[in-house]
């Protein structure tokens, strides 16, 4: 007989996947553990965003944040879960938007206007959702991510913005003398840009909220998302984000500079367009 020494071929079995996190239903009162903040509190609501379905949760001090619900996002009694909408349940209703206004009675989304907001990328669109969603799509507003400012000029030729098509430009970094500048000095009428002076919208997000003294200093020439996440231990970018934004449950979590451009967009694209 063969003396196998190593036993059985290893290949002759499939490897073993690690088990998924049992699904739990986001029911209103369950009390959960977000795995990455450690913020513990009962469920009191939930929300829809670019980045998929959210859950509000609300803590024994009456504090309330936002936390998207990817898998094995949460904590039941120290284990991991994965919370999923209750069947046959949509939003809970709120009493005021994340905005800050009061909250309109539940009603269809009215048919997008014709002019637009552009923003930066993919984490500035979900950060207005998250914040401004409700008063968005009360308006009709749609908001596009133009994946880089260096695309404004393109997309721009592309819209032909007019008196009854405006468009709205939402600009990181808006500083005199650099490129942001340079690249939205010139856009033409219909056209109205506003920015902040962060270099990065994450930065826009009050460093308490996400549980930072500062925000650091970050040297030229290294990748923002990549500097921040390594100076405090955050992991990946992607990791990061995922921070970020759980940390922004409302206005209030938000610098004073993004809330007041965001809101003259709003204004600009709404008021005398369809």
């Amino acid at each position: 007989m063969f003396d196998d020494r190593y036993g059985r071929d290893v290949l002759s079995s499939p490897r073993k996947t690690k088990p998924k996190a049992p699904e739990v239903a986001a029911e209103r009162d369950l009390v959960v553990e977000d795995a990455a903040t450690g913020f513990c509190g009962a469920v009191v609501g939930m929300e829809k965003s670019y980045a998929g379905d959210l859950v509000r949760l609300e803590d024994r001090r009456g504090r309330t944040r936002v936390f998207p619900m990817y898998p094995a996002a949460f904590l039941i009694d120290g284990k991991p879960v994965t919370l999923v909408r209750p069947r046959g349940r949509g939003p809970v209703q709120k009493a005021q938007t994340a905005s800050g206004s009061r909250a309109a009675p539940k009603q269809r989304a009215r048919t997008a206007r014709a002019s637009r907001i552009f923003v930066e990328g993919v984490h500035d669109a979900t950060l207005l959702e998250r914040v401004w969603g409700d008063d968005l799509r009360s308006e009709g507003v749609v908001v596009i991510a133009m994946n880089g400012l260096d695309n404004l000029d393109e997309m721009l030729a592309e819209f032909e913005p007019a008196p009854h098509r405006k468009v709205g430009v939402l600009v990181d970094h808006l500083v005199a003398g650099t490129k942001e500048a340079k690249l939205t000095a010139e856009v033409g009428p219909n056209v109205l840009v506003c920015g902040h002076p962060y270099v990065d919208v994450w930065e826009a997000v009050k460093p308490s909220s996400v549980g930072i003294e500062a925000w650091p200093t970050i040297p030229m020439g290294i990748d923002w998302k990549t500097g921040i996440c390594n100076e405090l231990g955050w992991g990946t970018p992607q990791d990061g984000w995922r921070r970020v934004l759980a940390g922004v449950a409302s206005f209030r979590d938000l610098e004073v500079p993004l809330l007041r451009s965001v809101e003259e967009l709003i204004d600009f694209v709404t008021v005398g367009s369809e």
